[in-house]
């Protein structure tokens, strides 16, 4: 039986209390607000997707059994589903006329906000990564996940994550050289 750390706030939020909700969101939402930013590419859209996510976890905390799988690989997967809809959403979305472009460019007060551009090219290079290569990088190297938990998160096995990181970060590397576009 695998001893979870969050058992404990589960059966709170199972059995309705505010204050065990609290806390979760408080020690998940950087992490899941990570993973939505980094598959998305879009802060807004992560926001929502953390939101939908505690929203599931109120409702479906009830319906989680220690021991099956740890409640943090349970909630990274409601986490990448709801970003994978979103992503498939995008994708079929179909209009009558192109849409306006928006500037690509930097904003003009981007240079007082932030100096990490290598940062940005970094977070471009990972949304021109297919879904699958650029999920396995961000469990294993942004949130700092073993391969055996990241591979339970993705319902893989590790031979496949490891194969998976090994092509995302040679894609990577291509990119941020230049020799991709």
């Amino acid at each position: 039986m695998i001893d979870d750390p969050d058992a404990d706030l589960v059966e709170g939020i199972a059995s309705g209390d505010p204050k065990a909700m609290r806390k979760m969101v408080a020690a998940k939402l950087p992490r899941i607000l990570l993973v939505a930013t980094r598959m998305l590419g879009d802060k807004g859209e992560a926001e929502d997707v953390a939101q939908e996510t505690f929203l599931r976890i109120w409702k479906h905390a009830g319906g989680w059994r220690q021991g099956r799988a740890k409640f943090d690989t349970w909630a990274h997967r409601v986490v990448l589903n709801l970003c994978y809809d979103r992503l498939r959403r995008r994708r079929d979305i179909l209009v009558a006329e192109a849409p306006e472009t928006v500037d690509q460019g930097p904003l003009p007060d981007a240079g007082l906000l932030s100096d990490d551009r290598d940062g940005e090219a970094v977070q471009r290079a990972l949304q021109s990564l297919a879904p699958r290569q650029r999920e396995a990088i961000i469990l294993v190297y942004y949130q700092d996940m073993s391969n055996r938990d990241a591979a339970d998160v993705m319902q893989i096995k590790v031979d496949a994550l490891e194969s998976l990181l090994a092509r995302g970060r040679r894609t990577l590397r291509a990119i941020l050289n230049g020799e991709i576009t």
